[in-house]
């Protein structure tokens, strides 16, 4: 814990299994991409054993040697994934602790071990916005750019619910501004960053993705709060020097 002359000014949460329950979602896209494939996994299987890893990790150590094979799974993950989006649902006690932070002065960031795309997607569900100067990048996050490269990835599906819910949210925000409640510039908030498993050369347990958040925002670890879930996040915080907090959903 801080102590109590230390003024944090910076929270870094993580998405998965943190701000958010994806745990169902996100492991039934890895299932149904690796089952298209031809590749038996069960959801139990991915949460005991590879929960909290990379994609590149995960699929490499599940046996997967081709990186060109790996890609085209990770790719097919992220286009799978809004169609299980019903099952995603936000922490809102935490959420509206980071919204209260944030409208004090505290800055608030994303920091994940998942591909932006990914983060982007959930974050547009559950109504969050990415980082003001960023403009329409999430909505860009399902472009063609991101396609995967597999004969099955034509199944519109995935991109019509990704629609649908960009379309709720739209929807959610203007009716907030039409009722007069403008105190939030998304329709329940942003994040002020977003750090994806991309951005860093080692993934958690390792620091360096807590480190360049901070590096970023130019505060200390004692300056700085994390949220985090699984074992890996939390030897990461640990090892930031930031205090942290283990949240269960």
């Amino acid at each position: 814990m801080p102590s109590p002359d230390t003024r944090i000014r910076l929270i870094l949460l993580d998405l998965d299994g943190t701000l958010a329950d994806t745990g169902h979602a996100n492991a039934q896209a890895y299932v149904a991409a690796l089952r298209e494939a031809g590749y038996a996994l069960t959801e139990q299987e991915y949460r005991t054993r590879y929960f909290g890893m990379r994609c590149d990790e995960f699929l490499t150590r599940f046996g997967i040697a081709d990186p060109a094979e790996r890609e085209r799974l990770r790719l097919r993950k992220i286009a799978l994934y809004p169609g299980f989006f019903d099952s995603v649902r936000l922490n809102r006690p935490l959420w509206e602790f980071c919204r209260a932070f944030r409208a004090q002065g505290g800055r608030v960031w994303i920091v994940s071990t998942g591909s932006r795309a990914n983060i982007d997607n959930v974050l547009r569900h559950l109504g969050i916005g990415g980082p003001a100067e960023e403009g329409t990048a999430m909505q860009d996050s399902t472009a063609d750019t991101a396609a995967p490269e597999h004969p099955a990835a034509a199944d519109p599906a995935p991109k019509r619910a990704a629609r649908t819910a960009h379309a709720d949210t739209t929807a959610k925000h203007a009716a907030r501004t039409a009722s007069g409640d403008t105190t939030a510039d998304a329709p329940l908030g942003r994040v002020d960053g977003i750090l994806s498993g991309a951005d860093v050369a080692h993934a958690k347990p390792a620091p360096d993705c807590f480190l360049e958040a901070m590096r970023r925002e130019g505060c200390t670890p004692r300056e700085t709060l994390v949220f985090e879930d699984s074992a890996v996040g939390l030897e990461a915080a640990r090892r930031s020097g930031a205090s942290y907090f283990k949240v269960e959903l």
